[in-house]
């Protein structure tokens, strides 16, 4: 194969190009020029985020896609590639429709945004209105609907914190993820939502080298 393998991260909700756990992925395989890690910012509105993703994955044709927490929703969408998720957030988009009549609410959708004010960097940008948030629903099914359960042919392996406090909302559930992708594709680790760094530099890398 000519050229580095392309992996193509997709951050989470409020994440971007200098998300923090692709830049340790990109360090760790730092001195392996087969190997590239992708990242790049994408659209809060899901409907531009997939026109932006679609084209990227068409232009780096990525070898493993790695979706992070609300991301997930996008890369599990995508069909034909081999699929690594970290706290994929598979029922955020239920939240986010239960949320969306709140933004009806006169200066509701101001104060979200002062709220969710983005961090420094080139970091998604959110604005949670009625319409956006309701949109969300929709991805879900997508990615439901390219899972094994509904006859799906991708690989699917994720890593669940055993202290992610989403766990306690609901927003990661897993038995919803065992549902729809088997008892057996995924691992619980000692951490929380936001992989810490040992687990990211052993867990993750290490399964990132077994498809490589």
């Amino acid at each position: 194969m000519n050229g580095p393998r392309n992996i193509m991260y997709i951050h989470g909700m409020g994440g971007g190009r200098d998300s923090r756990i692709p830049w340790i992925l990109k360090e760790c395989f730092e001195n392996d020029p087969t190997v590239n890690i992708i990242i790049r910012t994408y659209d809060f509105d899901p409907d531009i985020a997939r026109d932006q993703i679609d084209s990227w994955v068409e232009e780096v044709k990525p070898v493993l896609i790695i979706g992070e927490s609300l991301g997930s929703i996008h890369a599990l969408r995508i069909k034909g590639i081999p699929h690594l998720f970290v706290s994929p957030a598979l029922n955020a988009p239920i939240h986010f429709k239960v949320l969306a009549p709140l933004m009806l609410i006169p200066g509701a959708t101001s104060l979200m945004d002062w709220i969710y004010k983005p961090r420094p960097g080139e970091r998604q940008k959110l604005h949670f209105t009625w319409d956006l948030l309701r949109k969300w629903n929709g991805y879900r099914k997508m990615a439901i609907a390219n899972s094994p359960r509904m006859g799906g042919k991708d690989y699917f392996f994720a890593f669940l914190g055993k202290y992610d406090h989403y766990r306690k909302s609901g927003v990661v559930r897993i038995t919803t993820w065992e549902k729809y992708y088997g008892k057996n594709s995924y691992e619980l680790y000692p951490g929380t939502h936001f992989m810490e760094e040992e687990f990211v530099r052993t867990l993750l890398v290490n399964k990132i080298k077994t498809f490589l």
